[in-house]
């Protein structure tokens, strides 16, 4: 099984984490097998959006899609992840699986800062959720978190446009 030039290392095994690399930032998901991963996605988590991808930063619901590993990636880089491993136990591959399965559908509050999709797969893979993109950003003097959250009211400005645009439009 082949996953195109983004692929720089072996093919993922279920329970993996995959990594995605995204303008800005990186998206998470978890691979369940059969070419399919389990993610957590704000409605403006698209492969391929590029810059207004970042409109997930402003999202308060994201829902548990169950994809294939092409579509979720795109055209963006990525790779297998266990980055984790070091600090927390795997939970077995079958319930990891079981986990993932089971979450397909639910609409969730998500935040960037602690429920985004990277603590959703941490927390799928070890039954609890870690995501260094967040303690990375306050680690660097909260310079990453002022520009999240700068990135974050304009995303908010986008989107409530883009509503009242759409409102009117709906009333015309």
């Amino acid at each position: 099984m082949s996953w195109g030039a983004q692929m720089t290392q072996v093919d993922p095994k279920p329970g993996d984490l995959i990594e995605v690399f995204r303008p800005l930032y990186q998206h998470w998901a978890i691979y369940i097998g059969n070419g399919n991963v389990v993610h957590l996605a704000p409605e403006s988590e698209v492969a391929g959006a590029g810059i207004y991808s970042l409109h997930s930063v402003a999202c308060n619901k994201a829902v548990v899609k169950k994809e294939p590993l092409w579509k979720v990636v795109g055209e963006d880089k990525y790779q297998i992840n266990n980055k984790y491993d070091r600090r927390h136990s795997r939970l077995p591959v079958h319930e990891i699986i079981f986990r993932a399965k089971a979450e397909v559908g639910r609409v969730m509050d998500y935040s960037v800062f602690n429920q985004n999709c990277e603590h959703f797969v941490t927390g799928l893979r070890y039954g609890s959720s870690d995501s260094d993109q967040v303690t990375d950003g306050f680690d660097m003097g909260g310079a990453v978190v002022a520009g999240i959250v700068g990135i974050a009211g304009i995303a908010a400005a986008v989107c409530l446009a883009n509503k009242v645009v759409e409102r009117r439009r709906q009333d015309q």
